[in-house]
């Protein structure tokens, strides 16, 4: 197998390229716009440009790989279906750490007696009627459940006992924390399986449609997903942990910077619609974060390369400041549909952005834009005020924010439905900026011009318009986008240097760093950074936007060929990659337990412990990459192990970890 059709569904655009991998050449590649609404149309849109341009048979592929920004974007977004939590074992405080209680929101949770000590021994009985209970309080509530128990990593045995019980009764999906993360930390590990398991029906429904269209296009190969720290999954591995697909489209990309660039190391930016992912190439591969992939300000326990991903793309919502003297625009975090790309698929947009600038009063509803994401139409969980706001924008398709709500409890409905994913928004954005400008043309300028002249006649807190003329807001919405992404870049060169998470974002001096001419012209202080190596930078828009970004910044920047494609050409130069960690502790002298994925195992020497957990990981291992989709593995043993000296020669075991990593070629 030499061909390989690397896939990147992103939240605007899905790229495929094909590669040799043997050559090490692009063979073709291709670009169509992602519809969400319908999946399949976006990926069949880009396979069959790669089909077309390719001088053989379908039958000559031997894979395709799919790479996503969907899961990454919904975890930035706050996207996501409605989860049921089961902690076991925990209390109420629990909530307050890992931001639990934040990234629940209205979720429903339960405390559920029972979890095991750190000894892996239970501390209590499981209370199966206190999970039952909780089936009944949410039965046709939640799409989903995750499950959580104390310690589950030294023994699964509640965790497991719950997830079968849960499906029994209900027969929705379930995760598990321990079958994502063998970390401790059980609330961060509950974060981990809630944002899985509101993913899960996001990346079914794209792997069912890219099966689908392989299917119609007689591509008869497997199908992988790529993981977050560039690895492959076999598809239906990954349907059940789609949590692991976060930070896919970065991982890929930047296994495709290093393909393309031949870049060593680099900083390495790739902007997307929704966001920006920024890296470091190190050594030709990408750092892994050690503690989990950090996504939209959640610290997970989803093993990732060591991305850091902010709202920032070319279509973040831009929304006017009202308040202060001066005024001023916001990007993101959230994704809005550009008014230009709109108009390209309902025309009438143009006469209702006409419509609302004829109105002298400019409201706070202008420019914006709701359509319908309900394909199986109202979902049961929602509020009665939701779902009535959901069956009229079924019955309504395409409409204005301001058709739809009347009243600022309908606007609140409006936004919860945007956040579940039930709704998407449509309004101005960088890409209709360019529009504007006159910098990309392949939409309906018309609409974006349209759309600018309503963003810009938005009063500040004096009552001044936030623009004087339409090209003013699309210059500053630009200029605003430029010096974002300046402060994420040293934002991310900081954190890798050792200096913490968002120094240039959150430090008054520095977040001034970046500033156009005319913001910069009064400052009586010129601060200036630098970055201590070049820039790859990636994405469709990259030689749009980076050459501003680079010449701020005093950076030698490099835009690669098929840079639009550089996820896709990543995906497809991807391998199979499982890790297993095996912990052993003393409990006491003399005994040794090995917590095992079906319970702990106690030995009397050290040595033995030791071994049966190697023997476990790699078999474990080994099993996991064969189900992912490996078809030869080989394995890498590491092991902590730690020792307090005592004197005398004698020393106390304390814990060792032993992991095991399953590389292999995908079949």
């Amino acid at each position: 197998m030499t061909l390989v059709i690397g896939l990147d569904t992103g939240g605007t655009y899905t790229d495929a390229a094909l590669l040799d991998t043997a050559a090490g050449t692009v063979r073709a590649t291709g670009k169509s716009l992602t519809t969400r609404d319908d999946l399949s149309i976006g990926v069949g849109g880009a396979i069959r440009r790669v089909l077309e341009d390719f001088d053989g048979s379908a039958a000559n592929i031997g894979l395709v790989s799919l790479s996503t920004t969907l899961a990454t974007n919904a975890v930035v977004e706050g996207v996501g279906g409605r989860v049921g939590l089961l902690m076991i074992g925990f209390d109420e405080t629990s909530l307050q750490r890992a931001d639990l209680a934040r990234a629940l929101g209205q979720d429903p949770v339960f405390f559920i007696n029972g979890g095991h000590a750190a000894d892996g021994a239970p501390q209590a009985q499981l209370d199966e009627a206190a999970i039952r209970e909780a089936v009944n309080a949410t039965e046709g509530d939640v799409s989903a459940y995750a499950v959580a128990g104390h310690f589950a990593t030294r023994n699964p045995a509640h965790e497991s006992r719950a997830r079968d019980l849960l499906r029994t009764l209900t027969g929705a999906p379930v995760t598990c924390s321990h079958e994502l993360s063998s970390s401790l930390g059980g609330p961060r590990r509950a974060l981990t399986a809630v944002l899985n398991a509101r993913l899960i029906n996001l990346l079914d429904r794209l792997v069912a449609a890219t099966e689908g269209i392989m299917a119609d296009e007689d591509l008869s190969c497997p199908l992988m997903v790529v993981k977050g720290d560039g690895s492959l999954l076999e598809s239906g591995y990954a349907r059940s942990r789609p949590v692991e697909t976060v930070l896919s489209g970065p991982a890929a990309s930047l296994a495709g910077a290093a393909f393309l660039a031949g870049a060593r190391t680099a900083m390495v930016a790739d902007i997307g619609g929704t966001t920006t992912d920024i890296a470091l190439l190190q050594n030709g591969a990408p750092r892994l974060k050690p503690d989990g992939a950090l996504v939209g300000g959640w610290q997970t326990m989803v093993e990732a390369a060591d991305i850091r991903t902010c709202g920032l793309g070319g279509d973040s919502e831009v929304a006017p400041v009202g308040r202060g003297t001066s005024g001023g625009l916001t990007l993101g975090p959230r994704r809005a549909v550009p008014l230009s790309l709109l108009a390209t698929q309902w025309p009438e947009v143009k006469d209702k952005l006409a419509e609302q600038l004829a109105i002298a009063v400019p409201m706070s509803t202008d420019a914006r834009f709701v359509m319908p994401l309900l394909p199986n139409g109202v979902p049961a969980w929602l509020t009665r005020s939701e779902a009535r706001l959901a069956a009229k924008a079924i019955e309504m398709g395409p409409s204005s924010v301001a058709e739809i709500a009347g009243t600022q409890l309908a606007l609140g409905a409006v936004d919860r439905l945007i956040g579940r994913g039930l709704l998407t928004l449509a309004t101005f954005t960088p890409t209709d900026a360019l529009h504007v400008t006159g910098d990309f043309t392949g939409f309906d300028a018309e609409a974006a011009l349209l759309g600018a002249k309503l963003i810009a006649r938005q009063k500040t807190g004096i009552g001044q318009p936030i623009a004087e003329t339409p090209e003013e807001l699309a210059s500053r919405t630009l200029s605003e986008l430029h010096r974002r992404t300046g402060l994420a870049l040293m934002d991310a060169a900081l954190a890798h240097d050792g200096a913490g998470e968002m120094q240039a974002t959150n430090n008054p001096l520095l977040a001034n760093l970046y500033r156009d001419d005319t913001t910069r012209k009064d400052s009586l202080v010129n601060l200036s950074l630098e970055l201590g190596t070049g820039l790859v930078a990636l994405g469709a828009s990259a030689a749009t936007h980076y050459p501003h970004v680079a010449d701020r910044m005093g950076i030698e920047l490099t835009v690669p060929n098929h840079a639009e494609v550089a996820g896709a050409v990543g995906a497809a130069a991807g391998s199979v990659r499982q890790r297993v960690m095996i912990s052993v502790t003393q409990p006491s002298e003399g005994r040794y337990r090995v917590h095992l994925p079906g319970g702990p195992k106690d030995l009397g020497v050290m040595d033995e412990a030791l071994a049966s957990a190697r023997e476990v990981a790699s078999q474990l291992a080994e099993e996991r990459a064969r189900k992912a989709g490996a078809a030869s593995v080989s394995i890498d043993i590491s092991e902590d192990i730690k020792l307090v000296p005592l004197g005398g020669g004698k020393e106390l075991f304390i814990e060792a970890l032993v992991q095991a990593t399953a590389d292999g070629a995908a079949a």
